[in-house]
């Protein structure tokens, strides 16, 4: 009674159960970070390096520092990916995409090598969003080009474990070293993900940029093997790959990444 006796001496609008129950409703999408790349800190998580040795990578502490894989994350079944660029943490590029083929995890998608070369989305990136001060787009392996995701893309003893439909991508039997991404070998059965003896450390690389050539090629910082041809250049950052059951957005440049992430969701597609 008294409640409602204020209600109509000073106008508050009060909100009814059901208003409060739908408020407390709302529910929040988890991104879970997966693995992140660093291209300068001394280990190469090249085509043949942790995407299908199911091991945890790293630490939970340098997890957006260093290489790092989590392999609980790694194993879960998913139906979206973001790959982030980010600088000591904080969001400089994004782009996220749902997988054409859910409920499958990282790990099973890595395994299917034989014979490969699958694009793994559809539709593009249903957010892309990049920094205005964001440097070093013009060659980015991720964001200066568009189309769609591709895995274990696979060519005669090459092998790259991330490209985009939008760069250059070699035919099955083409030894031309000119298909560029995240996580690479030059000289390695991309079938099986092993490398060809004695070239485990010659010819692997974790982030070649888009170019349209092999030799030289320009890779990401130091992180690659002792070939002649390669040529160390600047690190444009490092880069998270998230992923989530339900997520379909992700937080916009300038924002802190942590290993897990949380966001309201933008769009349902069922």
């Amino acid at each position: 009674m008294i409640l409602l006796l204020l209600w109509f001496l000073c106008g508050i609008e009060v909100a009814t159960a059901s208003e409060v129950e739908k408020i407390e409703r709302v529910t929040l999408s988890t991104w879970y970070l997966g693995m992140n790349l660093n291209p300068a800190d001394g280990h190469v998580m090249d085509f043949t390096t942790g995407w299908v040795d199911d091991v945890f990578i790293g630490t939970y502490k340098e997890a957006l520092k260093k290489d790092y894989l989590n392999r609980v994350v790694w194993r879960h079944p998913v139906n979206y990916i973001a790959i982030v660029r980010h600088q000591a943490g904080k969001v400089d590029a994004v782009k996220v995409f749902r997988f054409k083929e859910g409920g499958r995890s990282l790990l099973s998608r890595f395994l299917a090598m034989n014979p490969g070369r699958e694009v793994v989305t559809e539709g593009g990136p249903i957010q892309e969003s990049v920094s205005k001060n964001a440097q070093n787009l013009g060659d980015d392996p991720v964001f200066s080009v568009g189309g769609d995701l591709a895995f274990n893309w696979a060519y005669s003893n090459n092998g790259a474990r991330i490209v985009l439909t939008g760069g250059r991508l070699s035919a099955a039997n083409e030894n031309d070293d000119n298909t560029h991404g995240l996580g690479n070998h030059f000289h390695c059965n991309p079938l099986t993900g092993i490398a060809n003896q004695g070239q485990e450390k010659v010819w692997n690389h974790e982030i070649s940029n888009i170019q349209d050539r092999s030799s030289p090629t320009l890779v990401q910082g130091t992180d690659h093997g002792t070939g002649n041809k390669y040529t160390s250049g600047p690190v444009y950052g490092n880069y998270a790959i998230y992923v989530s059951e339900d997520a379909t957005s992700f937080l916009e440049p300038g924002q802190e990444l942590d290993i897990e992430v949380n966001v309201l969701p933008k769009y349902k597609f069922f």
